[in-house]
């Protein structure tokens, strides 16, 4: 498999990003009973992408992977979950498995295993790049976003409204809106880490 430009992923963990992706994809289109062209039009990714994903020839960026859990109504990792058997986990990072946006200038990396029952919450290690921008689509509602900046600086814009943060800050919003992430340094990469939580179908949100 031809290794995309923008990929920042070993060998290893691009492969197995991709294996994951794709059984998960299709499994989850086939219980819902779909056809390609009907999930690409819940989830606005075009037939052809959806076909390289499912037949692993394709590593989808982050917001395509947002796009497809979006249509499928499904948490974010339930697109990259692996069997477990133990319930202890040790997440190493050079196993770690990093989605990037299409000009690679923001990485994610889940800090959490990709199994069990549909999460709640979900845990992320993000880094931006000096200058990168990630622009990132609506959530499914009562999604909320906990960001924590450990360096650098960052600008987030919710809603056309933007909030500066510096190292140390904790900003919280609903992410069930159109926002961004901006890195506003010209030579520091920005670390953050991100808690994003759910309700899931059926639940009440308070």
């Amino acid at each position: 498999m031809a290794r995309s430009k923008r990929s920042i992923l070993p060998n290893a963990q691009e492969d197995a990003l991709t294996s994951a992706v794709s059984g998960n994809l299709k499994r989850l289109r086939t219980e819902r009973g779909w056809s390609m062209d009907q999930l690409a039009v819940r989830s606005q990714v075009s037939k052809a992408m959806l076909h390289q994903i499912e037949s692993g020839k394709s590593v989808p960026t982050i917001a395509v992977v947002w796009r497809l859990a979006d249509g499928l109504k499904v948490p974010f990792s339930d697109l990259l979950t692996q069997p477990r058997a133990s319930t202890d986990v040790l997440l190493r990072k050079t196993n770690a498995k990093y989605l990037t946006n299409s000009g690679g200038t923001f990485a994610s990396r889940a800090l959490f295993p990709f199994d069990g029952p549909a999460r709640t919450a979900e845990f992320y290690e993000l880094r931006i790049k000096a200058g990168g921008v990630e622009q990132a689509e609506p959530h499914a509602h009562g999604t909320t976003e906990h960001l924590a900046l450990v360096s650098g600086t960052i600008a987030v814009e919710v809603d056309g409204q933007v909030t500066n943060l510096g190292p140390g800050d904790c900003f919280v919003f609903t992410a069930d809106r159109p926002h961004s992430y901006r890195n506003t340094a010209r030579s520091e990469e920005a670390l953050l880490f991100l808690m994003m939580t759910y309700v899931l179908p059926g639940q009440v949100h308070a």
